[in-house]
């Protein structure tokens, strides 16, 4: 059964308020005062010197489980929101593989899903050790984007995008966060250009909260619980008065929601779920044998949960 067997976080050291990053792309006195009065977000972390290169390199060696275990690596994903992400022939996921001897690692991207990529990520790479059949190898699953354009930091009316990384080794088996479920709900009507189409998002808005609720059901149902079994639900970033309005159509308790890092880190694609499980298991929040669940959703559109146990 596929298990989380670390993961490591990487937070760029500079801050921007939202009133700073606001000033820059344009944002409106209105949009900003949505932002961090109704939204809850109050700052977001970037890397503006940095390359995507250097950002998942961070995250690499602060993880630092990968070392004397790089021959073990048969896997290198990147869970990626975006679809382009750098000029070709430029290509920072075999650069790390050069630059960290994974020598016996295939390498590529996952994404077509948004900032649900994660989990797809890691229940692909658990299906493809598990299919090997070497109960010793690993996957290194990697998330984190830049925020290269306009569009790259902001969903309209909804979040401002932040550049922190992740890095998450992934096994066949293993006691400690394990994968009990995952279920994908996608709905296609959805793809286009929020930012340039207010109907679009408007429509989308109108059917986040079902969706996700459908899906998150699907997980427990798979999982064989109750969503009173789960003890933390980890979401993406994207603000928290969504959150609030899902808890409530859930009937599931808002203080068990990891919701920290909105104000002080942003919404950063698709490393979320590690991000706040990074965060739940330094604070300590999660006790052996507690059932947690992740959830995301990306614009397209597809959601995601995933239920584990610690």
């Amino acid at each position: 059964m596929t298990a989380l067997e670390a993961v490591a976080v990487h937070l760029p050291p500079r801050i921007e308020s939202v009133e700073d990053v606001g000033a820059r792309i344009g944002l409106t006195k209105r949009e900003l005062r949505l932002f961090r009065r109704f939204h809850g977000l109050d700052q977001v972390r970037l890397d503006p010197d940095g390359t995507l290169l250097d950002l998942l390199d961070a995250a690499v060696r602060a993880l630092p489980e990968l070392r004397g275990n790089e021959h073990r690596i048969r896997y290198l994903l990147h869970a990626r929101s975006t679809p382009v992400a750098v000029p070709y022939p430029i290509n920072p996921l075999h650069q790390l593989r050069e630059r960290f001897g994974l020598i016996h690692a295939d390498a590529f991207t996952v994404t077509q899903q948004a900032c649900a990529a994660s989990l797809l990520a890691v229940d692909l790479a658990g299906r493809l050790l598990a299919d090997d059949g070497d109960p010793s190898a690993l996957a290194l699953v990697l998330a984190g984007e830049k925020t290269f354009t306009r569009d790259a930091q902001l969903l309209p009316e909804t979040s401002l995008f932040a550049e922190a990384s992740t890095a998450c080794l992934v096994s066949p088996g293993g006691d400690r966060n394990r994968v009990l479920s995952y279920a994908v709900r996608q709905r296609p009507e959805f793809y286009g250009r929020p930012a340039e189409d207010p109907e679009l998002m408007a429509r989308y808005q109108r059917e986040f909260q079902p969706t996700l609720v459908e899906t998150v059901q699907a997980a427990l149902d798979q999982a064989g619980l109750e969503l009173s079994d789960i003890a933390l639900l980890l979401p993406h970033n994207v603000n928290q008065a969504s959150w609030r309005t899902t808890c409530r159509h859930l009937d599931y308790p808002f203080e068990q929601v990891v919701l920290g890092n909105v104000p002080s880190v942003g919404h950063s694609f698709a490393a979320d779920a590690f991000i706040n499980l990074r965060t739940a298991i330094d604070d300590g929040a999660l006790r052996p044998g507690d059932h947690y669940l992740i959830a995301a959703a990306g614009m397209g559109a597809t959601f995601a949960a995933m239920v584990l146990r610690h």
